[in-house]
C-alpha cells in the first residue's frame, strides 16, 4: 500500500475497472488519458464524468485520487491507417490481424506514461491490456509488457512495475471484478458513463452500456456482460 500509481485511463470499460483496481490498491493514484486522433474521441469527453463520479464510491478512493493528465499524441494517426484513426470498415488485413490495430500504439502508451511517471515519481503503470478475451493484438501479449518492462527500467535506470490486471480476465470476468471492487455501483456506472465502442456510438444505452452493438469492442462488451449477469443468478 505504500506505492503509487499511474493508470493509463482512456475512459473505456477496461480502463475504468483497473482505476478502480489501482484506487483499491495504491496509495497516490494518478490517471493519464491520451489524444491520438482516435476515431472514437468521445471516450475522451466520457473521462471527467468518470473520475467524478467514481471517486465517492468507497470513502478511501476520494483521498487517493490525485491529478489527471491528457497528452497529444496525434502523431499516432498520421503514420498509421486504421479503422481506429480513419473512417474505414473494420475488416481483417492479411496477416491475420483486424485493421482496427494500430501498430505501436501500446508500445509508445506506455513509454510515454513511464516517462511522467519517471517526473512525478510514481512507482507502478497500470494498463488494461488483455491476452484472453481480445482481437489478437500483439501489444497487448503479457509477453510484449513484461519484455516492455524491462526496457523501459533499463533505458531510464528506473524500477518501474507494469501492471496488467485484467491480462488473464475475460469480459465476464472483468465486468465481475468491478463488481468485487465497487458493487452495483461501479457495475452501473461503468455501464452508463464510460465508452468502448470503435465507432463513438453513443445513441443508445444497451443492458451493457452504449455502442453500436456490432464493433469488436461493442461485441465483447456485451457477450461479457452476458455472462456476468448469468453467473450472478446462479
Amino acid at each position: 500500500m505504500k506505492k503509487s500509481a499511474l493508470v493509463l485511463f482512456s475512459g473505456g470499460q477496461d480502463s475504468a475497472t483497473c482505476l478502480a483496481w489501482a484506487l483499491e490498491n495504491y496509495e497516490r493514484v494518478e490517471t493519464l488519458g491520451f489524444d491520438y486522433g482516435q476515431r472514437h474521441a468521445i471516450e475522451l469527453s466520457v473521462r471527467p464524468a468518470l473520475l467524478k463520479k467514481i471517486a465517492p464510491l468507497r470513502p478511501q478512493w476520494a483521498a487517493r485520487l490525485g491529478q489527471d493528465h491528457i497528452l497529444d499524441l496525434t502523431l499516432i494517426s498520421s503514420i498509421s491507417q486504421t479503422a481506429m484513426t480513419s473512417n474505414i470498415a473494420i475488416t481483417m488485413q492479411e496477416n491475420g490481424l483486424p485493421n482496427t490495430f494500430v501498430p505501436g500504439r501500446n508500445l509508445l502508451f506506455m513509454t510515454v506514461a513511464a516517462a511522467l511517471a519517471y517526473r512525478r515519481g510514481l512507482d507502478v503503470l497500470v494498463g488494461g491490456m488483455c491476452e484472453t478475451d481480445f482481437s489478437g493484438y500483439p501489444d497487448c501479449r503479457d509477453d510484449t509488457m513484461k519484455a516492455l518492462q524491462v526496457a523501459i527500467n533499463l533505458g531510464m535506470d528506473t524500477r518501474i512495475t507494469l501492471a496488467t490486471p485484467l491480462m488473464w480476465l475475460d469480459k465476464a470476468q472483468t465486468w465481475h471484478l468491478a463488481h468485487q471492487l465497487g458493487g452495483a455501483s461501479l457495475v452501473d456506472l461503468i455501464r452508463e458513463e464510460s465508452h468502448t465502442c470503435y465507432l463513438g456510438e453513443r445513441g443508445t444505452l444497451h443492458d451493457w452500456g452504449y455502442g453500436c452493438g456490432t464493433c469488436p469492442a461493442c461485441v465483447l462488451r456485451a457477450r461479457g456482460y452476458a455472462g456476468f449477469k448469468a453467473n450472478q443468478t446462479q
